[in-house]
């Protein structure tokens, strides 16, 4: 069963289709992708490689950091956000929440 599984995932020309949810990442590879990671930190690059544990190398990336805070008067929210620009960075698939991948048309 594995051998056919194997040989429907090495047929020529079938390089577009999304049979798992790796597909779709693997789809995405050289494109830029928006990923979300806990602790309130966002990124956006370009996606180089991945691994099954969804670890990631993403390259000229756009990290936005949201911060939550409470002003001590007046008890209202007060949302901060940083940004940085990183020519390269590795991503432990366990902080990562989502991937999405570039629109397509």
């Amino acid at each position: 069963m594995a051998d056919q599984q194997n040989q429907a995932a090495q047929q020529p020309g079938d390089d577009q289709t999304v049979k798992e949810p790796l597909d779709l990442v693997r789809l995405s590879l050289d494109e830029t992708v928006f990923v979300k990671l806990k602790g309130d930190r966002e990124l956006r690059g370009k996606l180089h490689a991945y691994d099954q544990h969804l670890n990631i190398i993403l390259g000229d990336v756009e990290e936005t950091l949201t911060t939550v805070e409470i002003d001590e008067e007046t008890f209202e929210e007060i949302i901060k956000t940083k940004k940085r620009m990183l020519p390269y960075l590795f991503v432990r698939g366990d902080s990562v929440i989502l991937i999405s991948p570039p629109l397509r048309s």
